[in-house]
């Protein structure tokens, strides 16, 4: 499946903008038909990168990349694994983990009866030791 090509935009402010058109107005809904929700304050997590506290940079990397939010839900070759939870140091099944184009990433929550989502996290894993944790853990059924 093509990846959409990169969004470019002058500044941050844009990016927010094409955000909240593309992704709050409504449930992006996955290859196999759940319907995500994504919520205006999911914008900083998704593109923003701790450096000296918690999203704290914006990053460009990231945003330019919008428009492969969408894209890697609806990929039905999208490899999927199970999430997970950090402060419980295991795999949680509520969490799906896709990964698309190598090493991007696109992490969702689900509900109980994995007929809802919504977004949690979208990012480059931009180091070999992320993305092989992710591929080492369960794959998602």
């Amino acid at each position: 499946m093509p990846y959409p090509a990169f969004v470019i935009y002058a500044g941050e402010s844009e990016y927010q903008n094409h955000f909240e058109q593309v992704y709050c107005r409504g449930p992006v809904v996955t290859f196999d038909g759940i319907p995500i929700r994504f919520q205006k304050r999911n914008f900083s997590h998704a593109f923003f990168e701790s450096v000296k506290r918690k999203d704290d940079t914006f990053s460009r990397m990231r945003a330019e990349r919008i428009d492969w939010i969408k894209a890697a839900l609806q990929d039905p070759q999208s490899e999927r694994y199970i999430g997970w939870d950090n402060k419980k140091k295991r795999h949680d099944g509520s969490r799906r983990v896709t990964v698309v184009m190598g090493n991007y990433v696109v992490v969702i929550g689900l509900n109980r009866q994995r007929n809802k989502g919504r977004f949690i996290a979208a990012y480059v894993a931009d180091s070999g030791r992320t993305i092989k944790k992710i591929r080492n853990g369960p794959k998602w059924a």
